[in-house]
């Protein structure tokens, strides 16, 4: 996947005037957070947030260029307006890719699984398991293709492949998924 990137100004005015002024100049204000807390306030372009923000998860790293320097950073939070159908506000979360960070993941299933082909139904047990790694080996989503699932059959944690840099935090013996028999 190419690397998503945001362009950002350090931004000295804050408020509610100082951030309505920014709106009709056609960008967003937002906060950059570190992982010592620190905050600094920044405005980015709307359009080109908008166009990443559209397009990733809250586990997808980009790229926020804060005035020519380049640090990886989750988009955090955003404040929404449904009626104008636009961004408000926005939070990143610069990270330094030495420390591990801990995310949740709701599970997303591809497949049909064979059992369910044979007249049984498909139980979902677990709908999330949670993932520590380092911010750069973060997976995007996380996928479980069903399809070799047959009656009496359960797929558990231990069964799902991440990689070697990532750990799974929930407990490995689990049930994701099981496909019972029709009654």
């Amino acid at each position: 996947m190419e690397q998503l990137v945001v362009d950002a100004k350090t931004r000295k005015e804050t408020g509610k005037k100082a951030a309505k002024a920014l709106r009709a100049a056609g960008r967003i204000p937002a906060v950059v957070y570190d992982e010592e807390g620190k905050a600094v306030s920044v405005d980015v372009d709307a359009a080109q947030f908008n166009k990443v923000w559209r397009s990733i998860t809250a586990t997808t790293l980009i790229t926020l260029n804060v005035d020519g320097k380049s640090c990886d950073a989750f988009i955090r939070d955003t404040e929404y307006d449904i009626i104008t159908d636009s961004v408000l506000h926005a939070d990143f979360f610069a990270v330094s890719n030495k420390k591990p960070v801990v995310r949740k993941y709701k599970l997303q299933y591809t497949g049909t699984a064979a059992g369910v082909l044979k007249g049984g139904f498909m139980v979902k047990h677990v709908p999330e398991i949670k993932v520590k790694a380092l911010p750069k080996d973060l997976p995007v989503r996380v996928v479980v293709d069903v399809s070799p699932i047959n009656i009496g059959d359960v797929f558990r944690v231990k069964d799902i492949d991440l990689g070697k840099n990532v750990t799974i935090l929930t407990p490995a013996e689990s049930e994701i998924i099981s496909v019972a028999p029709a009654r």
